[in-house]
């Protein structure tokens, strides 16, 4: 299921409310944290940005850990690691969409940047800063969704 033809199966289903995102520094999470914990912190912010993207919109099918765990074991096919980070970028951009937002997230954009010195992750977090400054409100606050689901 693609994230554009969720709101012809859910049809009037349509949560109102979400919980906002947390606004993170994107160098910080780029290259800052990542040098500090040699690298464990990117896998820790991939799962948190998943599993806030999915309290964000409130989407059933929205995944939080089967990423990351693509991600882990099956990032070394390389394919698997392309697959997930582009998917990452649908969701972010399926995010902007329902904060009421231009969808300025490009899937390919972010994925090529992973590997250009990994920028994938500084692009991906200036992405979702753009959703949490249109909220405006702390991490966990309820805020009204945008479209359809």
């Amino acid at each position: 299921m693609t994230y554009e033809s969720v709101g012809q199966v859910q049809q009037g289903a349509q949560p109102t409310m979400g919980a906002a995102m947390r606004r993170r520094n994107p160098l910080g999470v780029w290259l800052g944290l990542p040098l500090i914990t040699l690298g464990i912190y990117q896998l820790v912010w991939y799962y948190k940005i998943h599993k806030e993207m999915a309290e964000y919109h409130r989407k059933p099918d929205a995944p939080v850990a089967g990423p990351l765990l693509v991600l882990v074991f099956l990032g070394w096919t390389v394919v698997g690691a392309i697959a997930t980070l582009y998917k990452t970028g649908e969701r972010i951009r399926y995010a902007q969409r329902r904060a009421g937002l231009q969808e300025t997230c490009s899937p390919i954009v972010g994925t090529l940047l992973v590997f250009v010195f990994g920028l994938g992750v500084h692009y991906y977090q200036v992405e979702l800063n753009k959703i949490v400054d249109v909220d405006g409100k702390p991490a966990g606050a309820p805020v009204p969704l945008h479209g359809q689901s």
